[in-house]
């Protein structure tokens, strides 16, 4: 095992993938002569051309039709966004094209592609740059979609999804990049639509992913020094989502707690809490709960950020509340 950074982690499964098949390539604004807006994609020019690591311009709607373009002939592109608040205007070839292609065509064009970058808030970036996506193209037949927590999920997951024949919406972090975690030396895949217990519990399971494990994680510190052991669940996996898990999980805790950074209208905390309910209603012994970013823009200042997401403490009371503790 070695400690590395998890934009290094994705590097080298994008450098892995690129020296295993010579039709994976890597395309975006600023991935090559810069080495990437976050620097994920350093010194993969210098190795693999620029046939293969491509500048392109500031035209999201344009480079991600080139790349399904040729995902339709046979190539396996990777697409970095710079964000995706800036992918909204790829939305045509990613929802028309990229997902609805190998339907349309009768299961004889596929559509092999990943679509990459930062998702979600990264601090005072204003209300235009700090949308989570997550249940957007959750709600995409078509489209899976992972949001990985750490740099060994973030490599093994990015690898399966450069295999996979289906198109992969890949949502990272822009604060988690220099995170660093333990990585084997070797190759590994991890499969998509898989649930991970990164803390195993009893008394009350917390479902979470991406940057809000960081949120989950703390709570469940919190309240161990309570006396209250909580089970704390990384999707890892949006679509698939992998709710049986969650539900083996409720089983043994009889209580769910959902953090998530999404709007709370139609998120993925509502897609668990109806799953769950529905499976697994004779197992709760409370409601379910959740705790989402506030339904409204994320502003500037950083008293409205502090706010607008989601935060240990607020999660702790949840918990308490569903577990008819006293505040």
């Amino acid at each position: 095992m070695r400690t590395i950074a998890m934009r290094e982690a994705l590097r080298e499964a994008m450098q892995e993938e690129m020296r295993r098949d010579e039709k994976v390539f890597l395309l975006g604004e600023e991935v090559a002569e810069y080495n990437g807006a976050y620097k994920v994609s350093q010194g993969m020019l210098d190795e693999f051309g620029e046939k293969r690591v491509i500048d392109t311009p500031i035209s999201e709607l344009g480079f991600a039709a080139i790349a399904v373009g040729a995902a339709q002939n046979g190539l396996r592109p990777i697409v970095e966004f710079m964000t995706w608040n800036f992918a909204v205007l790829a939305l045509d070839q990613i929802l028309n094209t990229a997902s609805k292609m190998l339907a349309m065509s009768g299961g004889q064009v596929g559509c092999p592609i990943v679509f990459r970058g930062p998702n979600g808030s990264a601090g005072q970036l204003g209300a235009q740059h700090s949308t989570a996506f997550e249940s957007y193209y959750a709600n995409i037949p078509g489209l899976k979609v992972v949001s990985p927590f750490t740099a060994y999920d973030s490599k093994g997951l990015l690898k399966a999804a450069i295999r996979d024949n289906d198109p992969v919406v890949f949502m990272e972090s822009e604060v988690m990049y220099g995170d660093k975690g333990d990585v084997p030396e070797g190759e590994y895949i991890i499969e998509i639509g898989k649930a991970d217990i990164k803390r195993p519990g009893r008394d009350v399971t917390i479902v979470s992913y991406n940057k809000m494990m960081k949120v989950a994680l703390g709570a469940a510190e919190e309240l161990a020094k309570e006396g209250i052991e909580a089970e704390v669940i990384d999707l890892r996996t949006i679509r698939p989502l992998d709710w049986f898990t969650i539900l083996e999980s409720v089983k043994k805790t009889n209580r769910l707690v959902i953090v998530e950074e999404q709007w709370p209208f139609a998120s993925i905390s509502s897609e668990i809490a109806y799953r769950i309910q529905k499976e697994g209603f004779d197992y709760l012994d409370a409601p379910i709960r959740r705790i989402t970013s506030v339904d409204a823009p994320m502003h500037y200042a950083p008293t409205l950020v502090g706010g607008y997401l989601p935060d240990v403490p607020r999660t702790v009371k949840l918990v308490k509340e569903v577990m008819y503790m006293k505040k």
